[in-house]
């Protein structure tokens, strides 16, 4: 399994999402290291991780901000799992990859066992405790 907590900055994909919560890094079986790891299935087809306009990792700069994709992604997103992808990067905007990730791990360290909850079943990737769904 990854490690316990590992929020880190170079976990933060091009589109806004901390692979340390995503269900593929959490996992043991078709273990993913995150976006810009050299074993990511995720990035493979992906747009947004391809456009030449993503500057710095996470910068988006082009006119068209946010592109379809990435507004489909986060409309997504925003449904099934209450997270936002557009405003994880307006956070990094405003207030730095640094304050970000310390708001990442507060926010997904699980309050029993200090495992990671895993944003797709929202639960504990440790302890399997829920999640209580924000409100």
């Amino acid at each position: 399994m990854a490690q316990r907590n590992p929020f880190r900055t170079t976990l933060i994909a091009p589109c806004g999402m901390d692979c340390a919560i995503c269900m593929a890094y959490l996992r043991e079986k078709n273990h993913c290291d995150g976006c810009y790891s050299a074993n990511c299935a995720c990035r493979r087809h992906c747009t947004i991780y391809s456009c030449e306009e993503v500057r710095d990792r996470y910068r988006h700069t082009c006119e068209k901000y946010p592109c379809r994709r990435l507004a489909q992604l986060d409309r997504r997103y925003r449904t099934k799992y209450g997270m936002s992808m557009l405003e994880n990067l307006e956070v990094i905007k405003e207030h730095g990859i640094r304050a970000f990730v310390k708001k990442e791990r507060e926010r997904w360290t699980c309050s029993v066992c200090g495992g990671v909850i895993n944003i797709h079943r929202w639960r504990c990737s440790s302890c399997g405790k829920e999640r209580e769904k924000e409100t």
